[in-house]
């Protein structure tokens, strides 16, 4: 964390030095995977996103620039099930692992023109980010389903971290409507390099129904990526120096 709060400085630095600075607000879906040790493959979960950033822009050459962006992104995975009922039908059913995080990205973006008008540019971009869980509903899915979590099936509270790290890639189109007011469209690339969860081997659990027999728990690791499609409106603050 201390890395990301150095590299953010370097990004406030290197919006002070640029000519301009422009605020992003974004907003859009995601869709949400988690690699699961000891466990079933899992299901997309379908989710959503906002963040708003703060970009150095160069009036003369906006060829990059560096970011800082602050969002919440609700992460996980889903279980999606398919029932006969007695009525001759199908029933469907799904559930869905959420984890709510913070994330403070920090990265940089190279651009690239789009089109002989100039108010059109292509860009791709990179950078670290980090993450801080403010919430999950494993409270809730416990609540509805106990024994699948006392035999270890579904993950309980206590293995969640609060702090988790990765790196976001993407690119986009970034266009102007007028002078200080455009928009853009980003598709980004989000996988975690830690995990979200973590649980060591638990021996000698308590067999729920009365057996009096006990077994163990084994160790189980849960991490997280996003494929995020953003749609932004870029406000610039313009900076110009009268000689």
């Amino acid at each position: 964390m201390r890395t990301l709060l150095f590299l953010f400085m370097l990004a406030l630095a290197g919006r002070m030095t640029a000519q301009s600075t422009a605020y992003v607000l974004q907003i859009g879906p995601l869709l949400g995977t988690q690699r699961w040790d000891n466990s079933l493959q899992r299901q997309i979960l379908f989710a959503w996103h906002a963040a708003l950033s703060v970009e150095s822009v160069n009036n003369d050459d906006d060829k990059s620039s560096l970011f800082a962006q602050l969002g919440y992104h609700v992460k996980g995975s889903s279980n999606r099930y398919q029932f006969f009922n007695t009525q001759g039908s199908f029933r469907f059913q799904t559930e869905n692992f959420k984890f709510n995080n913070i994330c403070l990205l920090i990265g940089a973006k190279q651009k690239f023109e789009l089109g002989p008008s100039g108010r059109m540019r292509y860009f791709y971009f990179g950078g670290i980010r980090g993450n801080y869980t403010v919430s999950t509903n494993l409270k809730q899915l416990k609540e509805e389903n106990p024994l699948l979590v006392q035999y270890g099936i579904y993950p309980f509270e206590g293995g969640v971290r609060k702090w988790s790290g990765g790196i976001s890639v993407g690119g986009g189109v970034q266009f102007n409507f007028a002078d200080l007011v455009g928009g853009q469209v980003q598709v980004s690339l989000n996988p975690d390099v830690t995990n979200q969860y973590y649980q060591g081997q638990i021996p000698n659990v308590i067999d729920p129904f009365g057996s009096g027999q006990t077994f163990t728990l084994p160790e189980r690791r849960i991490r997280n990526t996003t494929l995020e499609i953003s749609l932004g409106l870029r406000l610039l603050r313009k900076v110009e120096y009268v000689e």
